[in-house]
């Protein structure tokens, strides 16, 4: 049932982001171009998805369990380190070069556009470098750490 939820909100997040148009990445660059012909509409879509979202958050606080029945986890993490600013920069400079995030980026590929497709690629590769390293990184960890 969980793997029903977890596709209905997906259908759900890939169809508002074709009616809003943010699979678009001219409308996503002309967010972005403030010195030309700005276009606001991606701050009218974020500025809602942040309502329902704080919305959201609200009513979950109080839960815990999902309506799946799942258990709700979190997250445990509140500092800021060079690794999250280092992605954050990562993600916002791909962002502003392809005019696609990550969701964005599916939905637009999965309607046959190639930029699209070609950041997909990109992207997925990213994720596969980077389990690599962590990988890598937590062995030398566990290498390091002294056994009882």
């Amino acid at each position: 049932m969980a793997a029903l939820y977890a596709f209905a909100a997906g259908l759900v997040f890939g169809l508002g982001l074709l009616v809003s148009g943010l699979a678009d990445p001219a409308r996503v660059l002309g967010f972005l171009d403030l010195a030309g012909l700005w276009n606001p509409t991606l701050a009218f879509v974020m500025g809602g998805a942040v309502l329902a979202t704080s919305i959201g958050y609200a009513l979950l606080r109080r839960r815990t369990h999902s309506l799946s029945g799942e258990p709700l986890r979190w997250p445990q993490a509140t500092r800021i380190d060079w690794r999250l600013a280092g992605g954050s920069l990562a993600f916002g400079v791909g962002w502003g070069l392809a005019g696609f995030c990550p969701g964005p980026a599916l939905v637009a590929a999965a309607a046959g556009i190639g930029e699209a497709a070609i950041f997909a690629a990109a992207m997925i590769a990213g994720m596969l470098i980077h389990a690599v390293i962590e990988r890598a990184r937590r062995r030398a960890s566990d290498a390091a750490t002294p056994r009882a």
